[in-house]
């Protein structure tokens, strides 16, 4: 999974999430992601000192693992995983935070990682909206020579600079009160019973592999399980409403979640009076979908990076940031 690639001298980038710690270096060879939800005591620590074994000449971090519910405020959680990054590598440690790497109080690092993929971008691409979907939110950060977005989650919440969304993990019923079946409006249960990645799946959009969360029923990872799991949405059996019922919610789903992405990228296109759209993320595709639909530009990054590097667009940013300026950051 993370063995060595290379002999040369590089930067390696970190971005750790509640969900996913992703990992690339600053030269584009080295990119990986690991499903570690830290609110079960994921072995975070352990998967760090596997990525050192890439034996990188500096480590640049940003994190937004901190709201996860494991730790009792944002500040514990900072703490606690900066402590463990600091454990895990030897060499110099970088971490960013929403103005960059100069910052004062730990609380600047929370929620960060898309102020490093928005400092790269304003350099490389210029005046765009960028739009980050991984398996649990969206960013949607405007740039006009720099980010314009709030500075916390809560911030950025509010002025739709994020939305808490994703590819894979977000709940069916969170996005899609009720859905159509055989003619009747049935409303989906407020209940952790399916996830998007159930309706992806069951439709053929994803694989198994590429299913990277949990299932909500612990059950596997196969069609016949997804399809199980979006009849139980409704609070039935796939026998009850067939397999072309279960997958009617999964088109419902997917198409309303499209529609709020849509939605939210027009509000923030006009609000800031950007033409360009700049996707990233496993959800690149709908993105560009979503920007073709609105009449936008779109610049994908898996055409210009290479599909992994878009996965895990932050982690590669910030080393791409902390290789132009180690020489002037402090550790």
């Amino acid at each position: 999974m993370v063995r060595k690639v290379r002999s040369q001298a590089m930067i390696l980038g970190l971005d750790i999430g509640g969900a996913n710690t992703k990992a690339a270096s600053s030269d584009g060879q080295y990119a990986q992601s690991v499903y570690l939800p830290l609110w079960k005591q994921a072995p975070l620590e352990e998967v760090l000192r596997l990525f050192a074994l890439q034996e990188p000449q500096a480590v640049a971090v940003v994190i937004t693992g901190e709201l996860a519910d494991c730790f009792s405020t944002k500040r514990e959680g900072i703490k606690s995983l900066t402590a463990t990054v600091k454990r895990a590598f030897s060499c110099p440690i970088y971490f960013w935070g929403a103005k960059g790497f100069a910052w004062a109080d730990p609380m600047e690092l929370a929620a960060a990682n898309w102020a490093a993929s928005a400092a790269l971008l304003a350099g490389e691409i210029g005046d765009c909206l960028f739009v980050d979907m991984g398996s649990t939110t969206t960013d949607l950060i405007p740039i006009k020579e720099e980010a314009l977005a709030g500075k916390t989650d809560f911030l950025r919440l509010a002025g739709g600079d994020l939305v808490y969304m994703g590819m894979l993990r977000t709940r069916l019923d969170a996005l899609l009160p009720a859905a159509r079946i055989r003619g009747l409006r049935v409303a989906l249960a407020p209940e952790f019973f399916a996830i998007m990645a159930d309706a992806r799946l069951a439709l053929g959009r994803i694989s198994e592999e590429t299913y990277a969360c949990e299932t909500p029923d612990g059950a596997g990872k196969d069609r016949e399980a997804a399809l199980r799991r979006l009849a139980r949405s409704v609070c039935a059996d796939l026998e009850e409403i067939g397999e072309a019922g279960a997958l009617a919610i999964a088109e419902q789903a997917c198409e309303r979640q499209k529609e709020i992405l849509v939605a939210a990228m027009e509000r923030q296109a006009k609000k800031h009076n950007l033409e360009k759209v700049v996707a990233a993320g496993i959800g690149e595709g709908l993105i560009a979908e979503g920007a073709a639909f609105l009449g936008l530009e779109c610049v994908q990054l898996s055409e210009r990076y290479g599909a992994k590097i878009s996965d895990v667009f932050p982690a590669y940013a910030v080393a791409r940031l902390a290789d132009k300026e180690e020489g002037k950051i402090q550790r």
